[in-house]
């Protein structure tokens, strides 16, 4: 039985935090867990973006015991519509609905406001005596038996593992010279909070039009948050504008079946790409959520892959620390790469030929896809897997996204 160090995770929104809390919970307190990031000092959060939370990690949320904590600020979807038109067109046919729960009073996804959710991971993992720092890992060097990880203060660790989950642009990533292969879909994703007269009961909305998805997706009281593609030059464009213009485009797009709308924040846009890392796992080394993949959220399914991730890496560690295995040894990280990868491309693949199928003009492909929303809209049981796939619910589920402890 080897002896265990600690494990740092450089990266503290919330793959890194959930991650910290899960192996916390599996672990213990014998094995010392560190979340660096520099955000870390900029508290409460301001985040001003929301977040589906699909099913299986609201269940994970609930594992950590975290949901309790944001069960009042988030806003159950209890259906949803999806349509597909071009801007100018007078109405909006709805060619595929899906309504109920994966489980008797259990809906599908719930949106969060992001700043919500983070300080509520924060205050868990301050309870949970996780050191956090406000500092950033500015390098590490692998050896056969642990790693020395640096961070920006001049403080070195010896770890058994270090987890790079510090976002698309990671520099642990770069540092450990694991490359990435996707490409840009020179699209942005214009995200902005909007109120509107009219309760929204609990129902999301995608409308396809032929520059992208434009997304409405319903908060608590009357609010709804938008995810709205455009191209990157229409984008930048939009956002540009004077609120009195901004608002035109808006209402363009929403309609006013909600009754008069007002952006209650500033909107902003976001660059979409996709990209996967070629290696989930280094010497020593794994990485999670955007550190590892990035697809775009024309399924809304970003950071619910990356909590998949952090549940698939928590579970294969604690296994592990419960043999007397080494946390950081290569057999240990290769499980949990062979775990996830196939998945994470699986999901990327689909949400790249969504966006080729959907962002176009073609009269034959709109034609063609219709009639497949409407075939499947027809058939409850390919709608039901639907759910569930969406769900995060299918294929091999990590126990934390089951909702059962470590």
């Amino acid at each position: 039985m080897s002896a265990q160090r600690s494990i740092v995770i450089g990266g503290g929104a919330f793959a890194g935090l959930a991650l910290a809390l899960a192996l916390r919970q599996g672990l213990g307190a014998d094995i010392p867990v560190i979340v660096a990031d520099p955000a870390l000092a900029s508290r409460p959060s301001r985040d001003p973006r929301a977040t589906a939370i699909v099913a299986a990690c609201r269940r994970l949320f609930a594992a950590l015991e975290v949901w309790d904590e944001v069960a009042a600020v988030a806003q159950p979807i209890t259906d949803m519509v999806v349509t597909d038109s071009r801007l100018e067109d007078a109405t909006r046919p709805v060619f595929l609905t899906f309504a109920g729960d994966v489980e008797p009073g259990e809906p599908f996804a719930h949106m969060v406001e992001n700043r919500h959710l983070i300080d509520a991971l924060v205050a868990r993992a301050e309870a949970e005596g996780i050191d956090l720092r406000a500092t950033a890992v500015t390098g590490f060097d692998s050896r056969s038996d642990g790693v020395d990880v640096t961070l920006a203060d001049g403080s070195v660790i010896e770890a058994s593992l270090l987890v790079a989950a510090d976002g698309a642009r990671s520099r642990l990533r770069e540092r450990a010279g694991i490359a990435t292969h996707g490409w840009d879909y020179d699209q942005s994703g214009i995200v902005v909070t909007v109120g509107h007269e009219r309760d929204h009961h609990g129902r999301a909305e995608e409308h396809f039009l032929p520059a992208g998805p434009f997304a409405i997706l319903p908060l608590t009281g009357k609010r709804s948050s938008l995810v709205w593609t455009e191209k990157r030059a229409e984008a930048a464009r939009i956002v540009g504008l004077s609120d009195e213009k901004f608002h035109g485009e808006l209402e363009q797009r929403f309609g006013l079946h909600l009754g008069e709308i007002k952006a209650l924040d500033t909107p902003r846009a976001f660059p979409l790409g996709y990209f996967v890392a070629r290696s989930f796992i280094g010497a020593r080394l794994a990485l999670v959520g955007d550190a590892a993949h990035v697809i775009h959220p024309i399924a809304g399914q970003g950071l619910n892959m990356g909590l998949k991730d952090v549940a698939a890496l928590a579970e294969v560690i604690v296994d592990a620390a419960r043999l007397g295995i080494d946390l950081g040894q290569a057999d240990v990280l290769d499980r949990y790469q062979r775990w996830r990868r196939f998945d994470t491309m699986a999901m990327g693949l689909a949400t790249n030929s969504l966006n080729l199928l959907f962002s176009n003009e073609s009269t034959l492909l709109r034609t063609a896809r219709d009639i497949g929303l409407g075939l499947v809209d027809r058939a409850p049981p390919l709608k039901n897997f639907f759910i569930r796939q969406a769900a995060g619910l299918s294929g091999e589920v990590p126990r934390l996204l089951k909702g059962e402890a470590l």
